[in-house]
C-alpha cells in the first residue's frame, strides 16, 4: 500500500470518525411551545423578555426558564398577541427586543450545508491527483541511481584501527586514501590515482568492513550501492543508473564509489540466455565505458568487492579498470586474537576467558564467524541469568557456530548411543595415533545441528599446504567412524555418510587437481566450470578418455580402502581402549582433552613433533634473553 493511499483511508476514517463523535453529543435546545400558549402566559405575566429574530422568538420566563417559539413572519409581534386577545397592559409589560440576521449569518447559514460536501471532495480529488503524480515522479526517476552518500559525521564511522588483521590489504588502501587526501606528492612524480580497487575474498573475510573503514578514513565523500541495484527487468535501466551514479560522483570529485557484490553485475559476457541477462550486459558495458573510455574519469576511485573473482568479465579486470587487487585471506592465530578483542569491547568476561586460547580453537574461522561467536556466547550468558560471560561460553559457542545448537531434545536409544559413541571413538583415535594428524581437542556424543556426535580436532599452528602423507592420514580419521562400526558391531549406519563423501571428496582432489597418484602422474585431470542458468549447476570439463576416467577411479577407491584398512589395523590392535572411552562416553557424553588423554592412557602420535615445535618457538626468546 502506497503512502498517498494511506492518507486517503486516514482522512476518510478520521471524517467518519468525527461524523459518529458529533452525532453522540447533546445539545441542550430550548422547549418548543406554540403561539397561543405564549399568549396566555404573556395574558398571565409568566413572560420577562423576548427577543425577536425574524420569525423565531426566544422566551424567557419569570423564573429564567426559555422556551422558542416560532410566528408567522408576516405579523408582527405585537399584533399576534393583540389577535390572541392579551391586553395592551400585560404586552407593554413584555421586554422586546429585536435583532436582524446579518448578511454574514445569512449566507452561511445558506452556503455552508452546501459547500462542506464540495470542499471535501475536492480534497479527496487533490489526493488522489497528487498520488498520480506521485506514480510518474518515479517512473522519471527509474533510472536515477540509488547509491547512498555516507554523510562525514556518521556516527557508527569506523577507521582501519577498528579493522583488525589483513596488514597488507590496510596498507593498499591506506595508499589511496593518501592520494585523494594529498595528491600533490604522488602528481609531483608522475603516478596517476588508481581508478579502480579490487576486494577479493572468501564471505567473511571484511571486505565491505574495509570499505567502511576507507569512508571513515577518506575526508571525501563516499557513495556505497550493491551490484544488484542496477540490474532491472527492463532493458537500459542499469545502464542509465550507472550513467547517474557516475555524473553524481564527477560533481563530487575527488570522491569513492564502493560498488558491493560486483559479480552481481561483472559476470562475464556472453554467457547469458534471455532478456535479463542481456540487462545485465549493457550494464557492465557502460561501468567499463566509465571507469576507462574516451571521456577521463579523474577524481573518482571505484572500489568494489566480490568473493566469485573467477566468473568476472576479464575486461572489468585489465589495468585502467581496476589496477589494484586485493586479496583478503582467512585471518591467521594472531589476527583471530585481534579480532576477538575488537569484538570484546563492552562485553563482562569473567576472569578465566583466555582469548588466546579461543584463536587456537578457531582455525578456519573468518570474522564474521568469530563476531557471531562472541555474540552467541553473549546470548548464552544471558539466557542463563550469567552477569559475566565465562570460557565455558566461549567454547560451547564455537561448536554451535561450527555444528549448530545442541539437541538435547534428541533422545536416542541405548543402542544408538553406544554406536554413535563407538563411532567418534573411531575417529578420535586414529587422529590420537597417527603421526601426521591433529590433536583432539574434544570428543562429544551430544546431537547438535545434523550430527549426532562429533570430534574437534585442531591444528598446533596455522597452516596453508599439506604433504601427501598428511592427506592420507586424514583419510584414514575419515574412515575411521566406519571402521570403527565395521569392527565392533560387524555392520554399518548412515552415520558414516557424511564422512563417505568428504573422504571421497578428498580423494578425488588428490588424483585429479593436486597430482598426489604416482599411478597417474602429476597432471591434472578435468576442467570445473559453473553454469548458472535455471540454478546452479557445476559442470566438468572432461579433457582425459574413459580409460584414463577408469584409472582415476581406481585410485580413487585404492586411497580410500587403503585409508580404511589403515584404520581398521589401529582399531583392532587397541580394541580394549576404544571400549574404554566408549563406557566413559556413554556416562559423561563429552571429554575435553584432558579427559580424553586420560580416558585413552596413549600418549599422542604427533606428541614429539608437538615438543620439538615447542622448543623451536622457545629458541629465539632464550637468545634475546641472552
Amino acid at each position: 500500500m502506497s503512502k498517498n493511499t494511506r492518507t486517503i483511508l486516514i482522512f476518510l476514517g478520521s471524517l467518519i470518525i468525527l461524523g459518529a463523535l458529533l452525532s453522540t453529543v447533546n445539545v441542550e435546545q430550548p422547549k418548543e411551545i406554540d403561539m397561543a400558549t405564549l399568549a396566555t402566559r404573556v395574558e398571565s405575566g409568566e413572560v420577562k423578555r423576548v427577543v425577536i429574530r425574524g420569525p423565531k422568538l426566544e422566551v424567557t420566563f419569570q423564573d429564567d426558564s426559555t422556551a422558542a417559539v416560532t410566528k408567522e413572519s408576516t405579523e408582527s409581534f405585537s399584533e399576534l398577541l393583540k389577535n390572541y386577545g392579551v391586553s395592551p397592559e400585560r404586552a407593554r409589560a413584555v421586554q422586546t427586543e429585536v435583532k436582524e440576521r446579518t448578511g454574514a449569518a445569512y449566507w452561511a447559514g445558506l452556503i455552508l450545508p452546501n459547500l462542506i460536501p464540495i470542499v471535501l471532495l475536492f480534497v479527496l480529488m487533490w489526493l488522489l491527483l497528487r498520488q498520480v503524480q506521485g506514480q510518474n515522479t518515479r517512473a522519471m526517476s527509474f533510472g536515477q541511481s540509488t547509491a547512498r552518500e555516507m554523510p562525514k559525521g556518521a556516527k557508527d564511522r569506523i577507521a582501519f584501527k577498528d579493522v583488525a588483521g589483513a596488514k597488507e590489504a590496510k596498507e593498499e588502501l591506506h595508499e589511496v586514501v593518501d592520494f585523494l587526501k594529498s595528491p600533490e606528492k604522488f602528481k609531483k612524480l608522475g603516478a596517476k590515482i588508481p581508478k579502480g580497487v579490487l576486494l577479493m575474498g572468501s564471505p567473511g573475510t571484511g571486505k565491505t568492513l574495509l570499505a567502511r573503514a576507507v569512508a571513515g578514513e577518506a575526508n571525501v565523500p563516499f557513495f556505497h550501492i550493491s551490484g544488484s541495484e542496477f540490474v532491472e527487468m527492463f532493458v537500459g535501466v542499469g545502464a542509465s543508473r550507472v550513467r547517474d551514479l557516475f555524473t553524481k560522483a564527477k560533481k563530487s570529485a575527488p570522491c569513492i564509489v564502493f560498488i558491493d557484490e560486483i559479480d552481481a553485475v561483472g559476470r562475464q559476457r556472453g554467457s547469458g540466455l534471455g532478456g535479463s541477462h542481456d540487462e545485465r550486459e549493457q550494464t557492465l558495458n557502460q561501468i567499463l565505458v566509465e571507469m576507462d573510455g574516451f571521456e577521463p574519469n579523474l577524481g573518482v576511485i571505484v572500489l568494489a568487492a566480490t568473493n566469485r573473482p573467477d566468473v568476472l568479465d576479464p575486461a572489468l579486470l585489465r589495468p585502467g579498470r581496476f589496477d589494484r587487487r586485493i586479496v583478503l585471506d582467512m585471518p591467521d592465530i594472531n589476527d583471530r586474537e585481534a579480532i576477538l578483542h575488537i569484538h570484546a569491547k563492552k562485553k563482562p568476561f569473567a576472569k578465566n576467558v583466555d582469548l588466546r586460547r579461543l584463536a587456537e580453537r578457531t582455525p578456519g574461522f573468518s570474522g564474521a564467524d568469530l563476531a557471531n561467536l562472541m555474540n552467541e556466547a553473549a546470548i548464552l550468558a544471558a539466557r542463563q541469568n550469567k552477569h559475566e560471560i565465562s570460557m565455558n561460553h566461549l567454547l560451547d559457542s564455537i561448536e554451535k557456530v561450527m555444528l549448530g545448537p545442541e539437541r538435547r531434545s534428541h533422545v536416542m536409544t541405548d543402542e544408538e548411543r553406544k554406536v554413535t559413541a563407538t563411532h567418534e571413538t573411531g575417529h578420535a583415535l586414529i587422529a590420537h595415533l597417527l603421526p601426521h594428524t591433529d590433536p583432539v581437542q574434544k570428543v562429544s556424543i551430544i546431537s547438535r545441528g545434523r550430527a549426532a556426535g562429533y570430534t574437534i580436532k585442531t591444528p598446533l599452528e596455522d597452516r596453508h599446504m599439506k604433504n601427501r602423507e598428511e592427506y592420507v592420514e586424514e583419510l584414514a580419521v575419515m574412515m575411521g567412524g566406519y571402521a570403527a562400526e565395521s569392527v565392533f558391531f560387524n555392520d554399518v549406519t548412515p552415520g558414516a555418510s557424511n564422512d563417505m563423501r568428504e573422504a571421497t571428496k578428498l580423494a578425488r582432489r588428490m588424483v585429479t587437481q593436486w597430482g598426489m597418484s604416482d599411478a597417474l602422474g602429476p597432471r591434472t585431470y578435468g576442467e570445473q566450470e559453473d553454469l548458472i542458468f535455471l540454478g546452479r549447476e557445476i559442470h566438468e570439463n572432461r579433457d582425459y578418455s574413459e580409460k584414463t576416467a577408469e584409472k582415476i577411479d581406481a585410485e580413487i577407491d585404492r586411497l580410500i580402502s587403503d585409508a580404511l584398512e589403515t584404520a581398521k589395523r589401529i582399531l583392532e590392535t587397541h580394541r580394549d581402549r576404544v571400549n574404554g572411552v566408549v563406557q566413559k562416553l556413554l556416562v559423561s557424553e563429552t571429554l575435553e582433552r584432558e579427559q580424553w588423554l586420560e580416558t585413552v592412557g596413549l600418549p599422542p602420535a604427533n606428541e614429539k613433533n608437538v615438543l620439538t615445535r615447542k622448543e623451536e618457538k622457545l629458541e629465539p626468546k632464550k637468545e634475546e634473553a641472552a
